[in-house]
């Protein structure tokens, strides 16, 4: 990542950039065509700011799930930009300002860039991750973190797990991670809990550790390495489950329980 948070590759530009507290705002230029594709829009004030500065004209929005810290800028950014927002068919009625929507599985093309919409239920039900197989980086909304996942609010345990575990299977291991919030130093002190001989998992803490102290982000994340480090992607390993008691048990209830951890981890 360069100084100003952008990702410079042979088909695409990413900006990241904070929104609200702790929300990113990902901005993703295809020079190709000149498009700009937003991914949620927590607040259109950081938005309309990348986009002065960078140049770009937005053309399109891709929403991950209708929660408010993902959608409330949505309207009036389309209002100053005349972009066209696309979302999950489950909320086509939940979410002002779409105008289109996608099931899981569909495949389609945004400013010239190929995505296929990956439906990971669990937080929501209706949560779409976002994925650019020919860029290869994703959108996880607040499905998978860097180092965590998100919690469990209208779907369950088990359709989480499955959620997660569909994008591990899914995704290459190159593939950039992009997702709805920097929580990964907490993420990272919660991990160490769970899998706390991990050396990978040490090293990476290390190296958050000095991003955050910095003031930098720690996204994107790759799948490689959240494959090695990420607990909560990792219920099928034998040293985890030693750990937490369930040597042997499904990983379903392992995730389940690393999940109910994670919820009272202070």
């Amino acid at each position: 990542m360069n100084a100003d948070g952008t990702d410079t590759g042979a088909a695409v530009e990413i900006r990241q950039f904070g929104c609200l507290e702790d929300n990113f705002g990902v901005l993703v230029h295809v020079p190709e065509t000149g498009a700009t594709i937003a991914f949620d829009v927590p607040d259109q004030g950081p938005y309309v700011a990348a986009l002065a500065e960078t140049g770009w004209e937005l053309t399109d929005v891709l929403i991950t799930h209708h929660h408010w810290d993902h959608v409330q800028g949505l309207e009036e950014l389309k209002r100053q930009t005349g972009a066209r927002a696309i979302g999950p068919a489950l909320s086509r009625d939940r979410i002002e300002g779409l105008d289109d929507w996608v099931e899981d599985g569909a495949k389609i093309t945004v400013g010239g860039l190929a995505f296929q919409a990956i439906g990971t239920p669990g937080h929501t039900l209706d949560q779409i991750s976002w994925w650019a197989p020919d860029a290869g980086f994703a959108h996880t909304g607040d499905t998978l973190f860097s180092l965590g996942c998100g919690r469990v609010f209208e779907g369950d345990m088990e359709m989480m797990w499955t959620s997660l575990d569909r994008l591990a299977r899914m995704l290459p291991l190159e593939t950039q991670i992009y997702c709805g919030h920097e929580y990964t130093l907490a993420n990272a002190r919660f991990a160490l809990t769970i899998d706390p001989d991990n050396a990978a998992l040490a090293e990476r803490v290390r190296q958050i550790e000095a991003l955050r102290a910095a003031g930098k982000p720690t996204l994107p994340t790759t799948m490689a390495e959240e494959l090695a480090t990420n607990p909560f992607l990792r219920a099928r390993d034998p040293a985890i489950q030693r750990h937490l008691g369930m040597s042997g048990a499904d990983p379903a209830e392992v995730f389940a329980e690393i999940r109910r951890r994670k919820d009272s981890f202070r």
